[in-house]
């Protein structure tokens, strides 16, 4: 029997995830694969969710094929990080691999490497759906892998939304570890037995799973929903027709005296991807920067290019917002489950989240777990986050994008 015909032979979702660290590779690898044997079920896995330390990199191709070899793993995903997440625990700045088992039964897997020659011009609609043979029906969502250094992640992005309309990607952009004079080196991205250099690698999710995004951008709106009425690319002039500047001041002055403190340095603009809601809430915004200002213009410099008409939310962002956008997330997630409960988590944080943001370690790891009872967690922190928020998907920063793999009843 195939093990494509194992996988088929019980429909029961399953998960086994393992984190080792230290320095030899041989050591990690053996350690790695001795914790995945203790969790028992020895069948093969549809998909292996990989993630190493830069320092491995002259024993990628040995890692990846004893992984595979070993979880008799159909497909194996992943890339270079430069942290890493596996069930509670987060752990950057040290040496080691992250391994996520997937088993989906009854579910289409379709990997795929799309290489930077391929997006150095923009593609035409349709694209990617002959290139892939993946029909935008038959997918539930991709996971999605990249390299930030000489591929445009967000152009692929851009397509895919037209190509696969209100599918999730998932996934993020790889880290690379420092050469001489602390010039960044390559990054490696991981597709069965193959390593790229650039481009992307990605793996669609067919019918029979289902995947569920939870998209934490680190902010909570303050004040009230604004119209923008004069913008030229990405500089807002007027907000309600008012200088955009007043604006963001007024909405400060209005905050009490503790979020003023908090406010300071930690601003950012929210827009509405959904413009036909009732009411804005945590999520219905995509967050970005706030690049500069010019309080005798009344001018902001965004980065973004938001277009008259749009609805735009100030947010503030500290851990604080962090932490309570992202419980109320995963609480929201979890009653729209009901009883449907996921076996695995997919996160792909930001490098500035983990300790940076919060101070203490482990903190969006451990939130998944106290959620999804004895949920399977594997990730790594990225150079860029890729995730919805709305029905389209986007390339963003200082976020953790989960997915979470249920059954497809």
């Amino acid at each position: 029997m195939s093990e494509t015909s194992k996988l088929e032979a019980d429909a029961t979702l399953s998960a086994r995830a393992a984190l080792a660290l230290g320095e030899d590779w041989d050591a990690v690898t053996q350690a790695l694969l001795a914790d995945i044997r203790r969790q028992g079920d020895p069948q093969p896995s549809s998909i292996a969710l990989v993630f190493v330390t830069p320092n491995f990199k002259n024993r990628f191709e040995e890692i990846i094929e004893r992984i595979r070899f070993e979880a008799k793993a159909v497909h194996l995903v992943g890339c270079t990080a430069a942290g890493l997440i596996g069930n509670s625990r987060e752990v950057e700045g040290s040496s080691g691999i992250s391994l996520l088992l997937l088993r989906l039964p009854k579910t289409e897997l379709t990997p795929y490497h799309f290489s930077a020659g391929e997006l150095e011009s923009e593609n035409p609609p349709g694209y990617w759906l002959a290139k892939t043979g993946v029909r935008a029906e038959a997918a539930n969502g991709w996971l999605l892998f990249g390299d930030p250094l000489h591929t445009p992640c967000d152009r692929l992005i851009a397509e895919l939304n037209q190509n696969y309309p209100g599918k999730p990607l998932i996934g993020g952009l790889a880290g690379a570890g420092t050469g001489p004079g602390g010039q960044e080196q390559e990054v490696a991205l991981f597709l069965d037995n193959q390593i790229f250099t650039s481009g992307a690698v990605g793996i669609a999710i067919g019918r029979g799973t289902r995947v569920d995004a939870i998209i934490a951008q680190g902010c909570t709106p303050i004040g009230q929903p604004h119209t923008i009425t004069k913008v030229d690319q990405n500089l807002i002039f007027e907000i309600g027709s008012q200088p955009a500047y007043d604006v963001l001041v007024d909405t400060v002055k209005k905050l009490d005296s503790d979020t003023q403190f908090r406010a300071r340095g930690n601003l950012f603009i929210g827009l509405v991807t959904n413009e036909y809601l009732d009411e804005y809430k945590r999520g219905d915004f995509l967050v970005r920067n706030i690049l500069g200002a010019n309080p005798e213009q009344g001018v902001l410099a965004v980065g973004a290019l938001p277009k008259p008409g749009q609805t735009l939310q100030f947010q503030l962002r500290d851990k604080v917002a962090a932490h309570d956008e992202l419980v109320g997330l995963l609480d929201a997630t979890r009653r729209k489950l009901g009883h449907s409960l996921p076996a695995a988590a997919l996160i792909c944080s930001c490098n500035g989240r983990g300790v940076n943001l919060f101070q203490t370690p482990n903190h969006d790891a451990e939130q998944v777990s106290k959620t999804f009872d004895a949920i399977q967690v594997g990730g790594f922190f990225c150079n860029g986050e890729i995730g919805p928020v709305g029905d389209k998907n986007f390339l963003h920063g200082y976020t953790a994008a989960i997915a979470l793999f249920t059954r497809e009843e």
